[in-house]
């Protein structure tokens, strides 16, 4: 999967050319997510979508030829903003300590905004090999960047150089993912800032950067580096 926003029409492979077809595909995409996060994917249907996006089946069937079709859209929008959320600049300025704080908390800020979906996305995906697939994929995009930010620091000498740095980006990924998922989807309350500046420093620590007390500065090179 190339693009995280593969926002293709099912029967053409293209996007619609009119203004008018752009508006009647993004209002199926808005209606159909509305309905799956009242209802469910289970549940939702078709003709509840159509009704909300006050569209013709022969208008939704242009578009997207299932409610599978239309949900992966909805799942490459949230997820992709997600993704982009974590690439977006950090200043110049930022030490790789501060880039870990500032990449975690757009992550989790992009997680909080899409809450309802990403609940709907955790029902669906151990149930249906299809969107498990998806969601593997997904998830290797955002474990490749890590490695890659990983591998860019043992080369300065910064990170521990004896880390696995794909193995060690799908561990350090998953405590985010699974840290947001215990406070969005399942109720755990938390300071965002406390929150934010542990998992920095948990990050940073895994991979042998060595933080100061406030938990938002690099100190100096892992001694084992020097």
């Amino acid at each position: 999967m190339a693009e995280l926003h593969n926002a293709t029409s099912p029967k053409d492979g293209s996007l619609p050319t009119t203004a008018r077809g752009r508006r009647t595909r993004n209002a199926i995409l808005h209606a159909a997510r509305e309905i799956f996060e009242e209802d469910g994917f289970a549940d939702a249907r078709i003709a509840d979508i159509m009704k909300r996006a006050n569209v013709s089946y022969g208008s939704f069937y242009n578009y997207f030829e299932s409610k599978h079709e239309v949900f992966r859209e909805i799942v490459n929008s949230a997820t992709g903003e997600m993704f982009l959320a974590t690439r977006a600049e950090s200043p110049q300025t930022a030490d790789p300590v501060e880039r870990i704080r500032y990449s975690t908390e757009r992550y989790l800020e992009a997680y909080g905004r899409n809450t309802h979906i990403m609940r709907v996305i955790e029902q669906v995906t151990p149930y249906d090999d299809h969107f498990n697939t998806v969601s593997l994929e997904i998830r290797q995009l955002f474990v490749d960047r890590i490695a890659h930010s990983i591998t860019r620091l043992q080369n300065e000498g910064l990170a521990d150089p004896h880390l696995e740095p794909k193995l060690a980006a799908s561990m350090l990924g998953g405590m985010v993912e699974h840290f947001a998922k215990v406070w969005f989807l399942m109720g755990e309350t938390h300071d965002k800032n406390t929150a934010i500046n542990t998992l920095t420093r948990l990050w940073a620590q895994a991979i042998g950067l060595t933080v100061t007390a406030s938990g938002t500065k690099l100190a100096h090179k892992v001694d084992a580096l020097t």
